[in-house]
């Protein structure tokens, strides 16, 4: 199967308290934005990458792709007012059969992980990154007060990359905003429609800036990284 990234950059992150979207802020000396987009410059299996950005900011991502080197991004659209807006909008700019969906804002993902997505999208039809949930989670009640707790051994907390069928996943975008039902990712969207997704077990290093706390820790991994990498 032919594979083909959408990598959302159109979120305004105001949680990061930082003046600038996420993309753009500096990280080990480049933009965020930069990083990811390697990440998936080097995945053997991704053919060619959509980057769905906010609008107006079309030139300063189409400067960073330059600036990365990324020569398999073949689009630079401007996104939505949700994120399943923008999604959508990479989809439709998208010619591969197979769809990975991805955050800009976790920079750290590997090459290795995104290619584990791949095969196991081709085995089942869908695939999501995920690692286990560490902590003891409590279902709350309107009023405040602990519902339930759920089985921990059951719970993953998903990431990105999330894979699929394209055309499959398009679908079931059509049908969400005809409907009007949101989603907080695409995985949902194909649950919702009867589609088993594989979780891929993923890493918990993986992290989604957010915070401003994310950047440096962010930074550190990334170090640790390239020793790693140097020492082999």
């Amino acid at each position: 199967m032919k594979w083909g990234a959408v990598i959302v950059a159109a979120g305004r992150g105001t949680r990061m308290r930082a003046g600038d979207n996420k993309p753009y802020l500096p990280l080990s000396g480049k933009p965020v934005l930069a990083h990811t987009l390697d990440a998936f410059e080097r995945s053997p299996s991704v053919a060619e990458i959509v980057l769905v950005v906010a609008p107006g900011e079309e030139e300063r991502a189409a400067s960073v792709v330059r600036e990365a080197g990324a020569r398999k991004v073949s689009a630079v659209v401007p996104g939505g007012a949700e994120r399943q807006d923008s999604v959508y909008a990479g989809l439709t700019a998208l010619s591969a059969e197979g769809a990975l969906v991805h955050d800009a804002a976790r920079p750290l993902v590997t090459p290795a992980q995104i290619e584990a997505c791949c095969r196991e999208a081709e085995r089942h039809g869908a695939a999501a990154l995920a690692v286990r949930v560490k902590d003891t989670i409590k279902v709350a009640d309107e009023e405040g007060f602990i519902a339930s707790t759920p089985e921990r051994r059951l719970l993953w907390a998903v990431q990105t990359p999330q894979a699929f069928v394209r055309e499959e996943l398009l679908e079931a975008h059509r049908l969400a905003r005809g409907d009007g039902s949101p989603a907080t990712d695409d995985a949902m969207l194909l649950e919702r429609r009867g589609r088993k997704v594989a979780i891929v077990e993923g890493d918990y290093l993986n992290l989604k800036i957010t915070t401003p706390e994310d950047l440096p820790v962010a930074e550190l991994l990334l170090e640790r990284r390239r020793r790693e990498e140097t020492d082999l």
